[in-house]
């Protein structure tokens, strides 16, 4: 059992200091003080003296074409040169290769081109792990002069960004410097603003208004920077612990104006700034008696404000010391300016943590706890890595001027080594740094485009800064400051530490992953906003998200659909009503619908389609109009699964291991001769299924000949056409196929493909089905499997998709895996269906939609390598059959959906109609998320059985145990 933390205090202690600049104790009025460089300009111009010592060329082209800089700023790119080369050789990676003399050529606006302009140093970590996400595409720009800002046709007042020269980042640490012409067109802009002397209003200008997304602005830093507002903001919106705090500002900005008041803050406006004598004497009295310090002996006095980034005005005062704070507030008084404050702070008292045995000799310790937390899919914030530095507690902790550790060794260095409060205190800084960068995103909610310095202007990532002190009797996380790019660069160097010593650090635990995945995301989006999109086929209520996804990503999309009446015909650009169900016109319809198409004037930039009935008239109609798409044999062959497997069984390579390893002996029937045939070929038991059907509908276990031929008269007798029951594919017709029954556990490999390359795979499991029918009945994404086992389903599903010709698209491909390895059931050409699309987005943050759009208009999906689950997600589907009462009381459709609404569980409704048959699809699935899969397997099954939806005719515990 786990000793309980001291709450009491000790001589750890913590300053909640500014750790930005060089001194931490400048005198008031000194003239160091009145001439120190600001975040925007001034000074002598010319970088800081210093030397990078290593051996590297210095005869690299680092002057721009067409632009021209002066010798300040030729100073300032040789010197972030020198710098980069001097981290990557700290980082053992190899010199940057000058291949400015032959310049490269892309497709500007056709691809991914995440840029930054910043030091080397504070972004190294992002632009490795981007080399590696996307090769080629992390450009770092060392100089304004490499970029350029044009006019954007059709977007008045935006800017488009073009990167004329950069240095690219690819696998492995490599790195060039590269021309481009013509210039690349960024997708992506981060912008490390106050780089230098004179480089701080050129950058701030360079993402001003930009038509690409933008991670930080002028307008915005501004905001941030301000000590002041942001801890009101913390403390208002996020509920995050600040220290106490007495603020005189002078003429304060809007968001400081009114609004309640917020704990331990007190704020005094001032309309002036001399002659405020009696007011600051009476208001620090009354802070440094207040209940509001509790414990705190000291306190500090500071300047707040956008100006005062990087320097250190302040001075620390015993508590008792009335006098001295007073008259420094006053002297700090004189120089402000509008929006700006004068801070009096509690230095916030640390927790004792208990040593084992007696306290260690020598200089009392300082802690300080350094968060990186990312803006993920739907704004959800992520703390993606806690760094600390330790050091004397005699002088205060400033980023840079200490090792940076993991809080594991910087919590067992002060005394704290038990493994179960480690985790408590990781929790709490956790659950503090994701509520600060929520209340962040909350503000830039409420500001205009304007006051965010653009309309795609938002932050994607923050670093907070705490102490750690006592409040309530808990150890707490208290919240000194918001900054970027030093805590960024604090986690980068602890990687590097680590990487040093095991070479190929894993991707999960660089802390720029989640945002260099915010990046690829938004980066997406702005290649496909405005994107004009034909699309075949609208779906269900299944698919019902299609409509307000292309809405939010500004697709462009014109529907063919059968149905007149469709709701989705009022939601799209236009909507041509066409009978999509009779394949066997399938090229004569793909002829009509282009001549249709070329009569409107659609200027289409791709065709695409997710619906089963359209898959290969949708790549008909692309040949037809020169659009991207995989060949029709290519689709046929996929969308009837014996031609799948025979086909598959007949490539054996070289290379190896070759597809026909992992498809299964079949027959097709179309008679019942063939069936009488088929016995004596197939092992029995085998499995019966419609040749194109969907949906598992038709699909039976038979274990003898009677049992096929009485399988396939029922088949022939009750499902004969579309009207049969739409959806599954009957307009192909009813033919069916006899194919092995293969033991093991079944599996879903949701692939994105390009140009016949793996960019994604997306694994999952499915629960035992109710035999002899095989609807499913259970799912868990991220697949529990080794990952031998998922690399081998994943490259079972690719070969046997590149072994069908399909080289582009995204597919779902089912398997199962043997003790023999994978073994295909089918291959659905089309993204996964039920609740696949919602889950990957939910757990990865990729919208397979959006990779299906991408490459229905020739672009590269921009995907993460190695996208990471963000948790975990278990689901049982519900029937008709089997939950009519359930979903008519206790699990109404309307109850399901408002515990969906309050994030007890995700649910995804399949159908409409509450109408049980013979040949049903699930109604819908109901999933609980959970940080392991037996959380979520335990929340869902309680919640299962709170519902009705768990009972002796459907044991959900049984359809959930293959996932333990």
């Amino acid at each position: 059992m786990s000793s309980p933390i001291s709450l009491s205090l000790s001589s750890c202690t913590m300053l909640s200091l500014d750790p930005l600049g060089p001194e931490w104790d400048c005198p008031l009025g000194s003239k160091d003080l009145e001439e120190e460089e600001g975040p925007w300009g001034g000074g002598s111009g010319l970088p800081p003296p210093g030397c990078f010592p290593g051996s590297w060329r210095h005869d690299v082209g680092l002057d721009c074409k067409g632009a021209s800089e002066g010798a300040d700023a030729q100073a300032w790119t040789v010197h972030y040169y020198s710098l980069l080369q001097s981290c990557l050789q700290q980082a053992g990676l190899p010199e940057t290769q000058d291949r400015s003399q032959a310049p490269r050529t892309g497709c500007p606006g056709a691809e991914v081109t995440l840029c930054i302009l910043g030091s080397p140093s504070t972004f190294l970590s992002v632009l490795l792990e981007a080399g590696v996400q996307s090769p080629g595409n992390m450009l770092l720009c060392l100089s304004p002069a490499w970029l350029t800002k044009v006019p954007a046709p059709g977007q008045p007042g935006e800017a488009a960004l073009l990167v004329s020269k950069a240095v690219s980042f690819h696998p492995g640490g490599l790195t060039f410097l590269d021309d481009f012409v013509p210039p690349r067109r960024a997708t992506y802009f981060l912008a490390g603003l106050g780089l230098g002397p004179g480089w701080g209003r050129e950058a701030a200008e360079l993402a001003r208004d930009l038509t690409c997304p933008t991670g930080a602005s002028a307008e915005l830093a501004r905001l941030l920077e301000d000590r002041l507002l942001t801890r009101r903001l913390l403390a208002q919106q996020g509920n995050v612990a600040v220290p106490a705090t007495l603020a005189f500002t002078y003429k304060p900005p809007a968001p400081l104006r009114g609004g309640d008041a917020s704990p331990g803050l007190r704020l005094v406006e001032l309309n002036g700034k001399e002659g405020q004598e009696t007011l600051v004497k009476e208001e620090v009295g009354a802070f440094l008696h207040s209940e509001a310090l509790g414990d705190a002996l000291q306190v500090a006095v500071k300047l707040s404000g956008w100006r005062w980034r990087g320097r250190q005005a302040l001075r620390l005062y015993p508590r008792a010391e009335q006098g001295p704070v007073v008259d420094t507030v006053l002297a700090l008084l004189e120089k402000l300016e509008e929006e700006e404050s004068v801070l009096v702070e509690a230095v916030c008292p640390p927790a004792r943590l208990p040593f084992a045995g007696s306290p260690p000799p020598g200089p009392e310790l300082a802690l300080r706890i350094c968060a990186v937390v990312c803006r993920t899919q739907g704004d959800r914030p992520l703390l993606s890595k806690v760094v600390c530095s330790v050091g004397r507690g005699d002088r205060p902790l400033r980023h840079q001027s200490s090792l940076p550790r993991t809080l594991e060794a910087a919590l067992a260095q002060c005394g704290l080594a038990e493994a179960s409060q480690v985790a408590i205190v990781r929790q709490r800084v956790k659950a503090a740094a994701e509520a600060a960068l929520a209340a962040v995103l909350t503000l830039e909610a409420g500001l205009s485009a304007e006051q965010r310095g653009g309309r795609q202007v938002r932050t994607d990532f923050l670093g907070v800064d705490f102490a750690l002190t006592v409040a309530g009797r808990a150890l707490t996380p208290v919240a000194l400051e918001l900054n970027g790019g030093l805590c960024l660069e604090a986690c980068g160097a602890l990687e590097g530490l680590w990487a040093a010593q095991r070479p190929g650090l894993a991707a999960e635990e660089a802390a720029a992953a989640p945002l260099v995945e915010t990046m690829l995301r938004r980066s997406a989006r702005c290649l496909m906003e405005g994107k004009q999109l034909l699309l075949l086929g609208a779906g269900g209520v299944s698919k019902k998200f299609v409509w307000e996804a292309a809405r939010d990503y500004g697709l462009k999309l014109h529907l063919v659909e059968s149905d007149p009446n469709h709701f989705a015909s009022q939601l799209v650009q236009t909507f041509i009503h066409f009978d999509v169900t009779e394949h066997r016109r399938d090229e004569e319809n793909a002829r009509v619908l282009a001549e249709l198409v070329r009569a409107r004037g659609l200027q289409l930039d791709g065709c695409f389609s997710y619906w089963d009935d359209c898959l290969v008239l949708t790549a008909l109609l692309c040949q037809e109009l020169g659009l991207p798409c995989n060949p029709p044999a290519a689709m046929r062959l996929a969308k009837q699964k014996s031609r799948t497997q025979l086909h598959l069984l007949c490539r054996r390579g070289p290379p190896w291991p070759a597809p026909s390893l992992y498809a299964v002996p079949c027959c097709p029937l179309e008679s019942e001769a063939d069936v009488d045939r088929a016995v004596c070929q197939v092992p029995l038991p085998g499995v019966m299924k419609l040749e194109f059907g969907a949906g598992a509908v038709g699909v039976r276990l038979v274990k003898n000949a009677s049992q096929c031929r009485e399988h396939f008269s029922r088949i022939a007798r009750d499902l004969q056409a579309e009207a049969d029951h739409p959806g599954i594919g009957l307009g192909w017709g009813n033919a069916m196929l006899l194919m092995e029954f293969i033991e093991g556990t079944e599996h879903d490999v949701d692939l994105v493909l390009f140009g016949g390359r793996l960019l994604a795979a997306f694994v999952s499991d499915n629960g035992p089905t109710r035999l002899p029918g095989f609807t499913e009945t259970a799912a868990c994404m991220p697949t529990g499997l080794a990952p031998e086992q998922e690399a081998q389903l994943v490259q079972a599903a690719f070969r046997c998709c590149l072994g069908c010709g399909l080289l582009d698209g995204v597919f779902n491909v089912e398997l199962k895996l043997t003790g023999a390895g994978p073994r295909l059931i089918e291959i659905n050409p089309r993204m996964g269906g039920f609740y696949l699309r919602d889950w990957i987005l939910e757990l990865y943050g990729v919208d397979l939609l959006l990779a299906a759009a991408m490459v229905a208009c020739g672009l590269r999906p921009a995907l993460p390598a190695h996208p990471r689950a963000r948790g975990h997600l278990v689901g049982v589907m519900c029937l008709v059959s089997q939950h009519l009462q359930a979903l008519s009381s206790t699990a109404s459709p309307e109850t399901l959906q408002a515990l969906h609404d309050q994030g007890l569980l995700r649910l995804n409704l399949l159908e409409e109609a509450l109408v049980p048959g013979e040949y049903e699809e699930p109604y819908c699935s109901v999933a609980c998320a959970g940080s392991s899969p037996a959380e979520a397997r335990h929340r869902l099954l309680g919640l299962c059985q709170g519902l009705g939806i768990d009972g002796p005719h459907y044991p959900v515990a049984y359809f959930l145990s293959h996932f333990k």
